[in-house]
């Protein structure tokens, strides 16, 4: 039986490569950075460093390339470029700074690319890997939010590998196991609901910040966990999820799942469904794309499904959460639109978490920003990053009117 073809989603499968797999991780002292770090400590002779990078951390990047004897060690924020070269004197790890740098180490030969740099600072690197044809495991979800059809273009011209990270996307990306999308009925990304789950509306609209970052089950940053509890992350998934797995937009649902147990799953024509289980560890996802195509033992607690007892579902409910009908119509209109999204929606969280407005607030500023801005479709990842620019001065306005 011949391998489906799936060069329509940017997920290239190359021949698998010959240990140790080289290893470039661009967001090295950031949470997925530490965690997949910690996953080479497990299987150390699988694994080279090429390159370790951070974007003002020198001290913490530097006792990381010492440790990991990377060949480069980058730094963002020029500012940090001579603590850097202090932190790194007597060893062999080379120091760059600057976004240039960012760009250079991205030329460096790695087998294997984890992009996890945070926000838009991240795009112009993970181009620049996905272009050299390299496989980039995707943690950055402005990637693909705000240029989704131009990272997947650029993926399938070059025959790049994409290796989505989120919990969800992994989830899908090993539910599909490779099978043609002609035979696949629907997607389910599931959801917690986030810390508001059974909160009405009348209670969301006085919400503190650190009610809406106090998660259930993960440990998030700030910006992601409100994302989680205004369940606009939800719908940022749902953009991501229709660039990497081409079934089409009415295919894709959205299902709230408490327990966080079952991270998504596949519906194929036959009727068959198809579920990813995994304990709510950020380091079984990483570890899927770090070893694939193979597996790798992790130190990761086990799913004791005795112990949870009942996994339980339930509907969206978009009259309280509206951020996924909001992406959803987003990335149904196209063009600009996911990325004055994201940009506004992050700004808007930002404020909030500022105590600048209120949690029923975020939503609403999208929405105002959405239909009050509307510039042609991008063609280049500079017109990205200009409308995301302008996009974030809007929301910054709206932000402005309402105090």
């Amino acid at each position: 039986m011949s391998r489906p073809d799936t060069l329509s989603a940017g997920l290239i499968v190359p021949p698998p490569a010959s240990p140790p797999r080289s290893v470039s991780i661009f967001g090295a002292t950031g949470s997925v950075g530490t965690s997949t770090l910690d996953l080479i400590r497990l299987n150390p002779s699988a694994y080279r460093i090429v390159a370790l990078t951070a974007h003002s951390d020198a001290e913490g990047l530097a006792r990381l390339a010492r440790e990991f004897s990377a060949e480069v060690a980058v730094i963002g924020d020029p500012a940090h470029h001579d603590a850097l070269v202090a932190a790194l004197e007597g060893s062999a790890t080379r120091a760059w700074s600057g976004p240039q740098a960012l760009l250079d180490a991205a030329d460096l030969d790695a087998d294997w690319t984890m992009a996890a740099i945070v926000g838009c600072a991240g795009l112009a690197p993970i181009m620049r890997s996905l272009l050299r044809g390299r496989s980039v495991a995707l943690a950055n979800k402005e990637a693909l939010v705000s240029s989704g059809a131009l990272m997947i273009d650029a993926a399938r011209s070059s025959g790049a590998t994409l290796l989505p990270v989120d919990s969800e996307h992994n989830a899908i990306f090993q539910c599909l196991a490779g099978a043609s999308y002609d035979l696949v009925e629907s997607i389910t990304l599931t959801a917690s609901g986030g810390p508001f789950r059974t909160w009405t509306l009348d209670q969301m609209r006085a919400a503190r910040p650190d009610q809406a970052v106090a998660h259930p089950n993960w440990s998030m940053g700030a910006k992601i966990s409100v994302d989680s509890a205004t369940m606009f992350n939800k719908g940022l998934e749902l953009i991501e999820a229709y660039h990497l797995f081409p079934v089409g937009l009415d295919a894709i649902r959205i299902l709230v799942h408490p327990q966080s147990v079952i991270h998504s799953m596949v519906e194929y024509r036959d009727r068959s469904t198809l579920a990813q289980l995994g304990a709510p560890d950020m380091r079984i996802p990483i570890a899927s794309a770090l070893a694939w195509p193979q597996r790798i033992a992790t130190d990761c607690a086990p799913l004791d499904l005795a112990t949870i007892g009942q996994l339980t579902f339930e509907p969206l409910d978009e009259v309280r959460f509206p951020g996924p009908g909001i992406c959803r119509a987003a990335i149904a209109e196209g063009g600009a639109a996911p990325a004055i999204l994201n940009a506004a929606n992050e700004i808007a969280v930002a404020a909030f978490l500022a105590g600048q407005i209120g949690f029923l607030d975020i939503a609403a500023i999208v929405s105002t920003v959405l239909a009050g801005y509307t510039p042609g479709e991008p063609k280049c990842l500079q017109d990205v990053l200009a409308i995301d620019s302008e996009a974030r001065a809007h929301a910054a306005a709206a932000i402005r009117t309402r105090n």
